[in-house]
């Protein structure tokens, strides 16, 4: 029988220093970068993504960066194909794959080979769900489907309404076999610190992003033709700084907010990555 070919995923929630973790690693073992973050795919969206700068990369190739117009949704299963397409070639070189993110969802769609519903968009539902509020789309899933509800960004209203939609297609959203990594030989490293550490690191990333030019970056994306409620959609950082920039929330309002959302979110992270830690 055939050997599964290894990859190393590293892992954990946001603020944990998985890239500089990664980069450190791949040198010692020879290996390249498959980036697993549903919003460092997206040209321009950089400093509010946390995304590694070509200094840090000190060298190491890295794939699946800016491979996505920020005016467009970019799906899963077109990450999976470029990520897949990365691996192969990684592999092909006589290097080591590391795949390295926290977009969970991401990194099973590669390790576990997922194969993705087909539910086209549906207008009609889309048009319907659209004019609920956040509160109602939320309530919605979590009747549909609360495993799914848990697990996804709760603020964004986009992510909602595809997971609703597919829930309602399908009588939920397909649950993964996270277990059987047929695909690979998996190396986990899962990364992480307790919680005060890790809200102190939040913060002080938080006010660092602040002070290199976040607003400024967002500002220049709206200008670049990004609309308000597309930016809204990527949720976090671009979320409650296109709220600001509206006008829609005080410079304080939106710092405190954003903060707790990221906490929020660091928290789903755990939950998606807790099988895996060790």
């Amino acid at each position: 029988m055939k050997s599964l070919q290894k990859i190393i995923v590293v892992c954990g929630p946001t603020a944990t220093g998985k890239s500089d973790y990664a980069v450190e690693l791949a040198k010692k073992v020879r290996g390249e970068i498959v980036s697993a973050d549903s919003r460092q795919v997206y040209r321009g969206l950089d400093i509010g993504s946390g995304k590694i700068t070509k200094k840090e990369m000190r060298g190491i190739p890295h794939y699946c960066l800016d491979i996505a117009n920020p005016k467009r949704v970019f799906s899963v299963s077109s990450y999976k194909k470029f990520a897949d397409k990365a691996i192969k070639d990684i592999v092909s070189r006589g290097k080591t794959p590391i795949i390295c993110g926290g977009t969970g969802f991401y990194i099973d769609a590669v390790i576990c080979d997922i194969a993705f519903p087909a539910v086209p968009p549906n207008k009609t539902l889309r048009k319907t769900l659209e004019k609920l509020s956040l509160e109602e789309l939320q309530n919605k899933l979590q009747k549909l489907d609360p495993r799914r509800f848990e697990l996804v960004d709760q603020k964004n209203k986009v992510r909602l309404i595809r997971a609703i939609e597919i829930a309602t297609a399908l009588g939920s959203v397909p649950e993964m076999v996270r277990q059987a990594h047929h695909k690979y030989n998996v190396e986990w490293i899962y990364l992480d610190f307790p919680d005060e550490v890790l809200k102190e690191r939040i913060h002080k990333r938080l006010l660092k992003r602040m002070k290199t030019g976040m607003v400024k970056e967002v500002e220049s994306l709206h200008s670049e033709g990004v609309s308000w409620k597309r930016l809204e959609s990527f949720g976090l950082e671009y979320r409650y700084l296109a709220l600001f920039l509206q006008d829609k929330l005080s410079k304080e309002e939106m710092l405190k907010e954003l903060e707790m959302a990221i906490w929020h979110y660091a928290k789903r992270q755990r939950t998606w990555f807790k099988k895996y830690a060790k």
